[in-house]
């Protein structure tokens, strides 16, 4: 050995690979029904893809070639582009006021359940908060649509009248104007309770010691939330935004469970607008259907790039 050379690292060699295969071979037969799904409902329908290029109804019997005609038509057909183009705004606005709203709540409910500081009282209230999680879509739109009917069953409406404010009862579902606010408390009600689990493992993390020695400084109960919470669950906040955001264009059962006649044209989003555009028309396209899918799967994409992009900038690591 040459000295003042650097010693030279000898690599143990490696086992071949049926031999580390068979070594961890009970892993592979646990792993093997995820695969058998990821193939089969994820990999598989994408070789669909191609019909989005193509203009195919099962009526015709004919699958013929037309390139990028029916993106095209996306945005420069007279009857379906304003369909498509309001499904597509709907999905967008629907998507970030309910991730912002529900984002907030769980947050304020978090800081809420944190001061609590009865144990049994406050493992009471996270229990009943987080059970509208475990409801069926369904089962949470039978309950609202009761609660806001114009009907005798309606609780909200007969509140309100009694009090005054209402001079008659009001069908708030079949309004297209008050239906998004229906649609947002509807959300916060079901999903704020369980993402207010990330953020109270968040707070749980404080160590304590800062708070005592905040209130041996004189910080009342306000000064410690603002000064000491609010700056530890700031990255979680954003984490759990970006994180959402990337999802944003997949609403659907949300929706279509609120959805009636007399509203559906007004408040479509782009899976609601391809369910209509499929199974509610005599002759469906499903080459058009399948690139609204398609193009809803690349706006997805890109937001999630972004939101990598955006992670990585943040904290400093993507979300991939």
């Amino acid at each position: 050995m040459v000295a003042g050379a650097a010693p030279r690292m000898i690599h143990p060699k490696k086992k071949p690979l049926l031999s580390r295969m068979r070594k961890y071979l009970g892993f592979y037969f646990l792993f093997a029904p995820v695969l058998g799904f990821l193939v089969v409902f994820h990999y598989l329908p994408m070789f669909g893809v191609s019909y989005a290029f193509t203009n195919y109804t099962l009526l015709g019997n004919d699958t013929s070639f037309v390139g990028l005609q029916n993106f095209i038509n996306l945005f420069a057909d007279p009857i379906k582009t304003p369909q498509f183009l309001k499904a597509f705004w709907n999905t967008l606005e629907y998507s970030v006021l309910k991730l912002l709203l529900n984002t907030f709540m769980a947050v304020l409910i978090s800081l809420l359940l944190n001061e609590m500081t009865h144990l049994w009282f406050k493992k009471l209230a996270q229990t009943i908060i987080y059970l509208p999680h475990f409801m069926s879509w369904v089962v949470t739109a039978s309950i609202f649509t009761m609660l806001f009917s114009a009907s005798d069953s309606g609780l909200v409406n007969q509140v309100l009248v009694r009090l005054g404010i209402l001079n008659a009862p009001v069908y708030y579902l079949a309004d297209y104007k008050t239906w998004p606010i229906v649609y947002y408390i509807v959300n916060i009600w079901r999903d704020t309770g369980w993402q207010t689990i990330i953020f109270m493992a968040t707070l749980t993390g404080i160590d304590p010691g800062i708070y005592e020695a905040a209130s041996i400084d004189g910080a009342g109960r306000w000064k410690k939330m603002w000064y000491i919470t609010m700056p530890s669950l700031a990255n979680t906040i954003i984490t759990v935004l970006i994180l959402n955001l990337a999802k944003i264009m997949n609403l659907f059962e949300s929706v279509f469970v609120l959805q009636n006649d007399a509203v559906r044209r007004y408040t479509h989003v782009l899976q609601t607008y391809v369910y209509q555009q499929t199974f509610a028309v005599t002759n469906p396209n499903y080459g058009y259907t399948t690139a609204v899918g398609l193009f809803r799967s690349m706006v997805g994409m890109a937001l999630f790039l972004i939101c990598n992009y955006a992670s990585k900038k943040v904290r400093g690591r993507g979300i991939v």
